[in-house]
């Protein structure tokens, strides 16, 4: 049969305003909708208005097609707008005039980044310079470059994850060293490295398997362990805003000779004890030394020529030092209570 094409057209201008998606859908572009049996009968038409039928008609069904796809996207967006969303700083109840605009509501940053951008600031005012590090990495930085060679049993001391490409989730952003040495050649060279690292242990409030680094370097002639202690006090005392006394005491590390431990005084009990220092009036804060003549030649640094020194120190413990927050864990675990006193 041959359908009138303004009486279609007069009912579809009625049906969009009135029907939902789904029944202009099923009335009009189903198997057995108008337009699609008008279709089928398009070769009942008479050849000369044949043409212009189609024409029509086509303009008919994208008219569909487009208002289908508007009353769709209107259902999504009132789906969307009554989702819950767990993060709102109201309940879902809340009256829509009393909720608080996105203008009304202010962001902050994590304290590790606060913090970290305070240590950077004091390392870049002592002439470093700051390179990022990397959060995934391979074997020759991860160990080779840093006097580990391969079957070395002090790899075990760094358990990290592998990905199958046997590339490493850094333990320590030492993997840097070597790529600092060559871009930042020829010494002097001053660099601090931050970035995350990863460790494959248990977690208590005093470690976490991801934690925040910092890798500091420094490369010159007739560079000593003096130069190393003063710089480290001096970092320490203005980031911590007190006087430190600071003690230094044996450690084993592959990529320094001679390798120490960096212990400092509480800066909260001066020495009394606390349970910041575990009541022993001190805390071992960072393993330090200087750089391993291997790691230097590694790096395109003549060794006979020049000598320097190499530290590493958790921004977490730092920040818990600082903010004394008693477990490590609450700067990861997402506790929006916890975070809004910073």
């Amino acid at each position: 049969m041959e359908y009138n094409l303004d009486d279609i057209k007069k009912s579809l201008l009625e049906d969009i305003s009135s029907l939902t998606a789904e029944q202009l859908k099923q009335k009009y572009l189903s198997p057995n909708g108008i337009i699609t049996l008008m279709f089928k009968d398009i070769k009942n038409v008479e050849v000369q208005k044949r043409k212009e039928y189609g024409i029509e008609l086509n303009r008919m069904k994208q008219e569909i097609e487009e208002r289908i796809t508007n009353k769709s996207t209107e259902i999504h967006n009132e789906e969307f707008k009554r989702t819950i969303d767990p993060t709102a700083p109201f309940d879902i109840n809340t009256d829509s005039q009393k909720r608080p605009r996105i203008l009304d509501l202010k962001g902050s940053s994590h304290p590790i980044a606060q913090e970290l951008k305070k240590m950077l600031d004091i390392f870049t005012s002592m002439g470093f310079d700051v390179l990022e590090s990397r959060q995934i990495d391979d074997d020759f930085h991860m160990f080779e470059s840093l006097n580990f060679p391969k079957g070395h049993p002090a790899r075990d001391m760094y358990d990290t994850f592998w990905t199958d490409e046997n590339f490493v989730l850094p333990a320590h952003t030492s993997t840097m060293q070597n790529r600092a040495l060559r871009r930042f050649a020829p010494p002097p060279i001053r660099v601090v490295l931050p970035g995350r690292c990863f460790r494959n242990e248990a977690t208590d409030a005093s470690h976490e398997h991801t934690f925040y680094q910092i890798e500091g370097i420094y490369v010159d002639e007739n560079i000593s362990m003096s130069n190393m202690q003063a710089t480290i006090k001096e970092y320490l005392e203005k980031y911590l805003e007190t006087k430190l006394e600071i003690k230094m005491q044996p450690a084993y590390f592959p990529f320094t000779e001679p390798d120490t431990e960096f212990v400092i005084s509480c800066p909260f009990c001066k020495k009394k004890g606390c349970s910041t220092c575990g009541y022993s009036g001190w805390i071992e804060l960072m393993g330090c030394g200087m750089i391993h003549p291997n790691v230097l030649t590694a790096g395109g640094i003549d060794p006979e020529k020049y000598t320097g020194f190499a530290w590493g120190v958790g921004v977490d413990r730092l920040v818990a030092i600082k903010r004394k927050i008693t477990d490590i864990r609450k700067l990861r675990d997402g506790d929006i209570n916890f975070l809004r006193q910073f």
